[in-house]
Parts: structure tokens; sequence; C-alpha cells
């Protein structure tokens, strides 16, 4: 059989609906937007005679107007791909059609399939969810022109007239009549007149279908994918508000023990679905294994779902899909390893959001749901290629390039020019004061997008920053032998200098750019990834988690001092945006980063000395040094300690900062020229009561905090069962010995060399079910199998993953005796030491709480 493409495998998804979106606008949600974009899927779309591709939040009534085909008449059929719930998308469609009267046909397709719409507890919709949402999408839309035509018919302004009650789905604010972006329903006909003529038959020409559309995923490569960012199944939240639950988007500590709750978190389910129905298209007969309490759930929904005729089908082809927690190795994605894709996110800009986290949400699920969603950063990294236009010398050659450039950018903005007559170079002049001139800057955008032809990201995935640099520069000799451009004296003394000369004879124009955009993403991200300022700064970590790790193995003493010492130095140095030129380490590690190498010190000390969930590793006298180290250094920078626990006492704290400059001065006078009146002795008392009062408060908010801490020390005791068998198993982890590797290399590696694995639990199939209830008193029962025996194995971790884990999997596989097994790594999203900080220290600032 044919080895598994995922990219290969989304596109072809595509060309299935090619009936449906041919002659259509398409609009895409933001997640599908994301998804489409990385798949490289706009110009299979364009094959395919796709009018245009639009956003369904920024939706105008301009986008009618847009025809990639040249086809005059007007369109009449809209597509919309959604990745929410569609009670979630509804007010956008509505709008939509609302804005467009020509359409007559609009084709809905969602990820989320219509068991899982019943499924989901805050969905209004029920088992038949898709039937359900046409009737009353054609009902709400009738309704709402109706009432509009009415509201235009009545001259006094009386509106108990109106034809038609509120849309079935939406609340008085999400009512579309005041969205600037909506042309007028009819501007040449009498309104009354057309609604007596036409009257309700006039709405039964609008036609609605809805469809599965299973395959809304982010293959970064042929054999890693992720989910959407601003998809509903990253979106929703993995654990409930409990003891056990770190993070909304963080699975819950594993006990190993079951849970008999029944509230199972939205996340979970949608989880389960989206890889039941991941398997169902991709044709795979799935053997399920799960490690953690959250994958066991979700191992047991998809036994559940599976059925007799799904596994038994014989032309399908047999996989093992491996199922682990992220809360069993947090470590890992808190580290700075040698990975060069966690190099360039922790380097590179993201696009912004593309909508608030509440845009996507209905007032029927913000009205039982308090905790809506968490938010992830989109997986579209920015690329700075007015960096490299600025960087080119100033010849003929290059400034005609950065004119056509200049010229093409400012010609999405043309419409808003003072006069029609305005020529390119006004417009170009009047977009270099835009403020949001930046993100057009990241002229080309996404690094991970598979577009260009050549998929680089499958050879960068499992490369370290060395390997990877050196593999960019042998593509840029590659590119410009192609080109023909001779490579004398483009080598230069450093890796930068190279890499940037090379780039430079690599654009001489308009054309070579495009044919090279893939690779000169790559050089520029890796030129910047190498650059002083953020390789400092990695340096920098690098060197603090090696102290953190060598200290942990010696004594508690000497690894909460180094905690201490990080944090009280960290008051020294500026932050890092206000200072990229400081190469110190003091002034690059600010009172976050320490915060988060905190984190590690109490992980690390966890693994190697006997702690518990109410002292934690360290002696109550020792800990209590950290904590007024904390404490002092919140009250000297309160600007600084911008933090989830200390919401409330930001104006508090910069008063309380305020009064301590201003008390300094007036003592500086004081020492001068004496004091000339006890009178101001109560008010120095008032003020004496209310800094005691801002420190406690300050204390409690630290206490809170500390709890986390020992939470995340005592990770390992909570989950020995999983995680001892892994490291006592007579596996080779690596020749280098003080090379740390991580949960999922450790997993791999036990699991090729065939080893039992303490608590992982293998879910019987339908037919093993079958064998093992029937003909197993027989003797002809199925034998336990093990994802070792599977020619192709796929790995979901459930809560995200990073470079460093993707890169040492493969490393795992490779080293193993089979080499040629397939691995397909998926992950909820790609995770970086920034998320594991929101996720851990400022989690409830990434989640969404509304009001019931």
């Amino acid at each position: 059989m044919a080895s598994i493409d995922l990219v290969r495998s989304c596109l072809d998804s595509i060309r299935q609906i090619s009936d449906e979106i041919i002659d259509s606008i398409i609009y895409l949600d933001a997640g599908c937007l994301e998804a489409l974009h990385i798949v490289g899927a706009f110009q299979l779309f364009l094959e395919l005679g796709v009018r245009a591709v639009c956003s369904l939040e920024n939706m105008s009534s301009l986008d009618i107007t847009a025809n990639w085909n040249s086809d005059l008449l007007p369109a009449t059929k809209i597509v919309v791909i959604t990745s929410h719930l569609l009670s979630d998308a509804h007010r956008y469609i509505l709008r939509c059609l609302v804005t467009h009267r020509t359409i007559l046909r609009c084709i809905i397709f969602t990820s989320i399939s219509e068991i899982a719409h019943s499924a989901y507890a805050d969905s209004p919709l029920g088992p038949d969810a898709f039937h359900e949402y046409e009737s009353l999408l054609v009902q709400d839309y009738e309704e709402l022109i109706m009432s509009k035509r009415s509201k235009k018919c009545l001259h006094n302004g009386d509106t108990k007239h109106a034809a038609g009650g509120q849309p079935y789905m939406l609340s008085p604010n999400d009512m579309v009549d005041t969205d600037p972006n909506i042309e007028p329903i009819s501007s040449e006909k009498d309104l009354c007149h057309e609604s007596n003529s036409r009257g309700i038959d006039s709405f039964a020409r609008l036609q609605v279908t809805v469809h599965h559309y299973p395959m809304i995923l982010c293959p970064v490569s042929e054999r890693v994918f992720l989910l959407p960012s601003e998809g509903a199944v990253a979106e929703a939240r993995l654990s409930n508000n409990c003891e056990d639950s770190l993070s909304a988007g963080l699975p819950l500590i594993c006990t190993g023990k079951s849970s008999d709750s029944d509230d199972v978190p939205p996340g979970v389910t949608l989880s389960a679905h989206f890889l039941h129905n991941f398997a169902s298209v991709m044709d795979l007969k799935m053997e399920i294994f799960s490690l953690g309490d959250t994958s066991k759930i979700i191992g047991k929904m998809l036994t559940n779902m599976s059925s007799l005729y799904d596994v038994g089908r014989r032309n399908r082809r047999s996989a093992g899909l491996l199922l682990v927690d992220r809360t069993l190795d947090l470590l890992t994605p808190c580290c700075h390893g040698d990975s060069f894709l966690d190099r360039v996110l922790s380097s590179l800009p993201r696009r912004k959001r593309a909508t608030s986290c509440l845009a996507m949400k209905s007032s029927h699920s913000l009205k039982n749901n308090a905790l809506v969603n968490v938010q992830h950063s989109p997986l579209d990294l920015r690329i700075p290629f007015s960096e490299m236009l600025s960087k080119i010398a100033s010849d003929s050659t290059s400034n005609t390039l950065k004119e056509n450039i200049r010229a093409f950018r400012s010609g999405w903005y043309a419409s808003d020019a003072n006069s029609e007559a305005a020529d390119l170079s006004d417009n170009a002049d009047k977009l270099q004061d835009r403020s949001h001139d930046d993100e057009l800057c990241s002229f080309g955008g996404c690094f991970l997008c598979n577009c260009t032809g050549t998929n680089y990201s499958e050879a960068i995935l499992t490369k370290g920053v060395k390997d990877g640099t050196l593999l960019i520069k042998k593509w840029l000799m590659e590119g410009l032998q192609h080109e023909k451009v001779p490579l004398k004296g483009l080598l230069g003394s450093s890796v930068i200098s190279e890499l940037n000369a090379m780039v430079k004879k690599l654009v001489p124009d308009q054309i070579s750019l495009l044919r090279n955009k893939g690779i000169l993403q790559l050089a520029l991200a890796a030129e910047t990834v190498m650059s002083e300022d953020h390789s400092s700064r990695w340096d920098a970590f690098v060197s603090a988690e090696r102290i953190l790790a060598v200290s942990s193995v010696d004594n508690s003493q000497s690894l909460l001092s180094h905690i201490r010492d990080l944090i009280s130095t960290s008051t020294l140095g500026k932050s890092f945006e206000e200072d990229k030129n400081d190469a110190s380490q003091l002034g690059l590690l600010t009172f976050k980063d320490a915060l988060l190498l905190s984190v590690i010190g109490y992980i690390l000390a966890g693994e190697n000395f006997q702690t518990s969930e109410s002292t934690g590793p360290f002696s109550w006298e020792e800990e209590h040094s950290l904590k007024e180290v904390i404490v002092d250094f919140i009250l000297e920078n309160p600007t600084m300690a911008k933090l989830k626990f200390l919401n409330g006492l930001e104006k508090e704290l910069a008063g309380n900062a305020e009064k301590e400059e201003s008390t300094k001065n007036e003592d500086d006078f004081d020492d001068q020229w004496g004091n000339w009146d006890d009178e101001d002795t109560s008010i120095s008392n008032d003020q004496a009561y209310g800094d005691m009062q801002l420190k406690l408060e300050l204390r409690d908010r630290i206490d809170q905090l500390f709890k986390l801490f020992h939470k995340l020390s005592g990770l390992k005791w909570r989950s020995s069962s999983f995680i001892e068998g892994l490291v006592t198993s007579p596996t080779n982890y690596g020749s280098d010995p003080y090379a740390r590797k991580g949960l999922l290399y450790k997993l791999l590696a036990t699991v090729m060399a065939k080893y039992e694995i303490p608590g992982l639990e293998y879910h019987s199939s339908a037919v093993g079910r079958f064998f093992k209830s029937g003909f197993g008193r027989f003797g002809l029962g199925q034998g336990k199998p093990c994802p070792g025996d599977q020619n192709v194995l796929i790995v979901f971790v459930v809560g995200g993953i990073n470079g460093l884990e993707i890169r040492e999997a493969f490393e795992a596989i490779s080293e193993s005796s089979r080499p040629d097994m397939e691995l397909i790594i998926g992950g909820t999203t790609l995770l970086s030491s920034d998320n594991m900080y929101c996720f851990q220290l400022n989690g409830r600032q990434k989640s969404v709480y509304a009001s019931s």
C-alpha cells in the first residue's frame, strides 16, 4: 500500500467536493482559513472553478464582486466551511445571506459531525442536527428579511406591525443590522411594493444543505498534523475546574483512578469524534491504546463509536492509535531544547487571532457555559520580508523590486485613497502611515505553508538548529545554481552573512521571488533565529535550565538557592522587549522568565526529592525566603509583573510604588532641613496600615501560586504508575547520558522494543470484544496486541506537542529495529515555552469567562 500523506489526503478531500464548490463564493472561518492555508488549498480552489475565497468573520458586501474566473453573471451560490458548531457560526452565515441577495443556494460544510453536534452539551441541535439547522436557517432568514422590509414600509416608525419575530438563534445583540459592511436590502425598488408582490414565496428559492467535512486539520508535514488553533476542537476545554486541573487547555493530572463523573469536558468529546472521523477518512482500522486518564476517556469513546462494520472491513488498513496525556510530561515543552522549529516559534511573530474568543459563540452557549474556550496562538508564523528588502543594496534592480512590491501592497487599499485619480505612488506613500503596516510587512506569511511545491518543513522538523541552518544553506545554493547565479564571493565568515548574501542574489525580480518563496521563508527564519538578540536569550534559558538540572540531583537547598537567584537577579534586568541589545544573561531573563524557570525547578525537585502536594519539595523556611523575594520584586516593580494572580491589585501596587518613591524624596529633603512638624504622624500610621494590608493580600496571592508549584512538583508521585515503567525498562535512550529525553521518545523506544508499559490500556475493538466474549471460551480468543506490531502508528498527544518531541519521536523510530514503520504524530496544538507559561501561570487570562 502507498504510504500515508496527510497533505495529499487533505487536498483529495477538497477535490471530492468539487461539484459543490464550483462557481461559488467560499467563506472560511478563522480555523478553516488557517488549516487550508497551511495545506496550500487556495490554488486548488482556483483550479476547481471557485469565484473567490473570503473570510467568514470579516465578510463584506464587496465579496460578491470578486471573481477569479471572469464570469460576469452574479453569484448565486455560497459555500461556507466552518470549524465550529453550526450554532456558533450561525450569525455569520445569516449575515452572508442577508448581505448577498442574489444567493439562491447555500452549502455548509462543518468539521463537527452530526453525532458530535448532538453529543455536545451546549449545542441546541438534536440527533438530526444537520436537517434541523437547514430548516432553522431558512426560517431565520425569512423572518429577518420580512422584519426588515416591514420596518422600511412603516413611515411612522411603529414596529408592532413588523412581519416575523426574532430569529430563533439570534439574540438582539447578534442582529446584523448594525454591521457596517452590509448593503441595503433593496436600493432601487420600493420595499413595500416588493413585499406585497413577491410575498413569502420568494424565499422558497433559497436552498440550504449541510454536510460533514472532517479533514479540517493543519498538516505541517506529510506525517505531522495539528488542530486549527481557532477551531472548536482546539478551543474547547480539556478539563473542568477541579482539584486535578492545571488549566483548561491541559488534561487532568493523571492519577490512575477511573472517574465516575458523567461531566466530560467538551474538548474530550470533540477530540474523540475528530479522531474517529479522521480514521474513517484515512480508511484506517485502528487498534486503540491510551496512556493517561483523559486519554482513556477518549479511547473508550472511540471504542463505543466503532461498529462491527467499520472494524471488519477488509480493505481498511490496520493502524495503531496511541493516545498520550500532556500532563504526563510537562517538563519537555517548558524547556528549551535543540529544535529548529522550537527556536522559530520563539523568534518569529505570529498572525493575530482573526476574532475575539467570544466572536464565534452564540448567545445560547454563553448562557449555559461559564468557561467558553481556550485561546491558542495561531500556527501562521510571519516572515519579515520587508527586513530582507531593506537590507538589499540600493541599486536600480533592488529599487524597482521594492517599488513593485509597495505598489502591489498599496493596491489592496486603493479604495481608501482621497481621489480615484490617485496614482500608485501616492497610495504607497499613504500606506507607510498605516498602523497595521507591520502586519503587511510580513509579506508572504505562513512559515509552515505547503504550497511552495517542495515540502521543506518535513525535513526541518527533524533537525536541530545547527543542522537545520546547514540544510537551508544547501537548499539556497541549489536554488542559486538553478537560477544560474555564480556562488563565488557568497561564502562568508559566518552563517548569517552567508544566508544574507544568498538571499539577496536569489531575489533579482518578482518572478524569482515567487518561485523561491519557500526557501526564502526558511532562510529569513533561520537568519532571525541565529541573530544575536534571539540566540543569546535562548542560550540564557538553556544555561539556567542546565544549572537547575544539575542542582536537582544534588540537594534541595542548592536547587532552591538557584531558583531564588534567578528571581532576584531578574529585578536587575530590563524586559526583553525594552532592551534587545543587552547580551548579558541577567538582562535577558525577565521576571516572567524566572517564574517559568521556577516551574521547571519545582518539577525537577518533584522528580528527585520526596514531596507532597501540601508541603512541597522544600522546607517551610526555604520556601518562605523564596516567597519574600517574589514579594519584594513585585512591590518594587509593579508594572513588570502583569500576572494572573495579581488581578485586581494593579492600581494598589502602582500607587504603593509611587508613594514609596515620594517618601524617599521627602526623606532626602528632611535629612537636609530637619522635620518641622510632627502633625503628619497619624497620616503616616494610616499609610503604614494600608501598606500592611496590601502586603498581606499580596502574600495570600503568592501562597495560591505556590500551591500550583506544589501540584506540579507532585506530578511524578501522582502518576508514578505511568512513568516508572519507562524509566526502569532496559532500553537505550540515547548515547549521550547527559541529554534528557522526553516522555514521547522513551515511550516509543519502549513500544518498539516491545516491553510492557505500566498503565498502558488497550481498548478492544468490536471484533475483539466479540471474540473475547464468544469464541474465547473455546480457546480462540485474541491475544493483546502491541503498538509496536503495527505497520502504521498514530501518536496523538492530548493537550499539544512541541518541536523537540516531534524530532525525538522520529529519532526513536529510526533507532529501533523497525525504521520502516510509518509514524504519524498529532496534537491539539503546537506548544512552546510561552504557551506553557500561559497555560500554567496565566491560564485564566487565556480562558474566557462569561457571566450566566
